[in-house]
C-alpha cells in the first residue's frame, strides 16, 4: 500500500508535466528571450518568491550567476528574501505593512529595464503583489510562475502588464506546482545558455 502511494506520486508529477509541456513552452522561451535581453542591455534580474517559491528563487540566481550545466561568465542576477536581522529601531512603512518587505528591497535595488521573476505557487500572495507594483513602478518587466488560479485566487495575474509574462501550473497541490515551476527553471536556464553560447554539449 505504501509502494502503491508512493507510486502515484511520480504519476501524478509524470502526467501534469505531459499535460502542460505545449502549453508552457512558448511562454518559458518568451521569457528566456526577455531574460537574455535585460542581461544583454545592461539589466539585471531580480527574483523572488513565498514559500517553496523563495527557494526556487534563489536557486535560479545562482544558476545564472554561477552556471547551470556549461561554464559561462557570471550573469547578473540577485535573490531577495526576508531579512535575517532587522536593526533595533522600527522601519515605519514596513512596520504598518509587513508585505512591503520585498517591495522596500526593489525599491532600493530595481532600476528601469531590470527585470523581476517572481514564484507563487499559488495566485494569490499579498507579499508578492506589493512586489509586482513596485517594479512596475520602477518600469521593470515581470516574470511570473504562478499554480492555479481556481477559488478567485488570481490576484497576481491580474496585475500584470502588457510587457509582462505569466508562466501558469494549473494544478491544486502545490508539491506538483512546485515541482513543474523546478522544471520551467532548468528549462529556462538551458534556453538562456542557447542563446548566449549557442548550440553545444554541456560540460
Amino acid at each position: 500500500m505504501l509502494e502503491a502511494r508512493i507510486q502515484q506520486q511520480f504519476f501524478e508529477s509524470a502526467d501534469l508535466v505531459y499535460q502542460v509541456a505545449d502549453g508552457l513552452a512558448r511562454p518559458v522561451a518568451d521569457a528566456a528571450q526577455a531574460v537574455v535581453a535585460c542581461l544583454t542591455s545592461g539589466g539585471r534580474l531580480l527574483a523572488c518568491g513565498q514559500g517553496g517559491g523563495q527557494w526556487l528563487a534563489q536557486w535560479f540566481s545562482a544558476a545564472l550567476m554561477l552556471r547551470f550545466e556549461r561554464e559561462r561568465p557570471p550573469l547578473s542576477a540577485m535573490a531577495l528574501g526576508p531579512w535575517l536581522a532587522l536593526p533595533p529601531y522600527p522601519h515605519d512603512e514596513l512596520a504598518a505593512d509587513p508585505t512591503l518587505s520585498l517591495a522596500l528591497q526593489l525599491r532600493a535595488l530595481g532600476q528601469p529595464g531590470d527585470l523581476l521573476l517572481a514564484c507563487s505557487a499559488a495566485g494569490d500572495d499579498a507579499t508578492l503583489a506589493a512586489a509586482i507594483r513596485e517594479a512596475h513602478a520602477k518600469d521593470m518587466s515581470v516574470v511570473l510562475l504562478s499554480g492555479s488560479t481556481a477559488d478567485g485566487a488570481a490576484t497576481l495575474p491580474a496585475l500584470l502588464q502588457e510587457t509582462d509574462l505569466w508562466i501558469p501550473v494549473p494544478h491544486e497541490r502545490l508539491p506538483r506546482v512546485h515541482e513543474v515551476h523546478l522544471l520551467v527553471l532548468h528549462a529556462l536556464c538551458d534556453a538562456i545558455d542557447l542563446q548566449l553560447l549557442g548550440d553545444a554539449e554541456p560540460d
